[in-house]
């Protein structure tokens, strides 16, 4: 088994680095940095990440796509700021939904504009009343001649207020009584909508809020085609998004660990350096290992991806693992710092901010762990 980077690799990474440091780090840092970005910003980031295929990596190159392989994808996105990756994230799976779940004249309207930032989109599914469990949404879709009517709220939708376009998860009633789960292309420049932003923990760069749709008019042609096939595309696109996670937990707790190793070589108690001391090398062998695992776990997941393995297990034990080790990593950084580890100057209670917005999106740790338990017993904990 190899571990190293191919040279093809070294290259990716070395680039989104370059890019991070030429064009995303100082867009943040001319912003607020507890305010949603705007959209204009927002816009500009994606245009800026386009290049590297970050908004078309599960789409193949015959459609215009970089059609990336998933490891490659997660060595790119590790290199970025966490709060880019989880804006990208609902951006970039969506675009994979529409191309895989649409229809051809709705994919011949968006997808390009998709693909190159031109246009954000989102995913409308969580619900106040439902977010893991799809059999609970209440949002409701009827026909009305040559449109549909929209009635819901949707909630923790990334991207929410910014998007010009969004998927969204309804049920549809049937004469006969019946009814059925269907996905609806929303394009807010035909079809209003309001959304307002969520105040959160941390990331709060990244647009996240809440949708309602109040009698919201929308084209029929916007209905998507869903087959026998629309549940699998859904369940894959949340396989590989769970260790793409598990490496942005890994991208905060590397930088954690680069700043107590730092501290611990310069800072001086009792006439000696700290790093000396055997509680704080224990400290940062405890740091180290975390995010070592984090990342090889994640790795080996999107590696099985690639390969065409069955991953649900691994996938949700990668995300489960990395964001519970890497949020203690952060942790026991703040520790070695002492008191500046809490200082806002330091960026670490950032860290420890970010890290815990985390553990919900793509699946909280309860529900990854039936996940992972479903896959070893066989038993499904979610349905009798």
């Amino acid at each position: 088994m190899e571990f190293s980077l191919t040279a093809e690799q070294r290259m990716l990474v070395d680039s989104a680095r370059r890019m991070v440091d030429r064009e995303i780090r100082p867009l943040l840092q001319r912003n607020d940095p507890d305010i949603v970005l705007p959209k204009a910003e927002t816009l500009q980031l994606m245009a800026g990440v386009s290049g590297l295929g970050l908004l078309s990596a599960r789409i193949p190159e015959s459609a215009g796509g970089a059609g990336l392989r998933m490891l490659d994808f997660g060595l790119i996105r590790e290199q970025l700021p966490p709060e880019v990756v989880i804006l990208l994230q609902g951006h970039e799976a969506t675009t994979a939904r529409v191309y895989a779940g649409c229809s051809e004249e709705q994919k011949a309207r968006h997808l390009d504009d998709l693909m190159a930032g031109r246009k954000i989109i989102a995913i409308g599914t969580t619900e106040p009343g439902g977010g893991s469990d799809q059999r609970g949404i209440a949002t409701t879709v009827t026909e009305d001649g040559d449109w549909l009517v929209l009635n819901g709220r949707k909630q923790w939708i990334t991207n929410a207020t910014v998007c010009d376009l969004m998927i969204v998860t309804a049920r549809m009633r049937h004469p006969d009584g019946g009814n059925r789960i269907v996905r609806v292309l929303v394009d807010r420049a035909e079809s209003e909508f309001e959304a307002r932003e969520i105040d959160v923990l941390g990331l709060r760069q990244t647009s996240l809020g809440e949708v309602l749709f109040d009698d919201c008019r929308v084209p029929c042609r916007n209905l998507c085609p869903d087959d026998v096939s629309t549940a699998g595309l859904l369940s894959s696109t949340w396989v590989a998004n769970r260790p793409l996670m598990g490496l942005m937990a890994v991208s905060m707790g590397q930088t954690a660990l680069d700043a107590a190793v730092s501290y611990a070589r310069t800072r001086r108690q009792f006439g000696r350096l700290i790093g000396e001391f055997q509680a704080i090398q224990q400290d940062l062998a405890d740091i180290e290992t975390a995010v070592v695992t984090s990342r090889l776990l994640s790795y080996h997941a999107l590696a099985a991806i690639d390969r065409g393995e069955r991953a649900n297990g691994l996938s949700a034990m990668a995300k489960r693992y990395a964001v519970d080790s890497c949020d203690r990593a952060i942790a026991l950084a703040m520790r070695v710092h002492g008191a500046m580890g809490l200082s806002t100057e330091l960026g670490l209670e950032t860290l420890a901010r970010d890290i815990r917005t985390l553990s919900i999106p793509d699946g909280t740790p309860g529900v990854l762990a039936l996940i992972q338990g479903r896959e070893l017993t066989g038993m499904d904990a979610f349905r009798r």
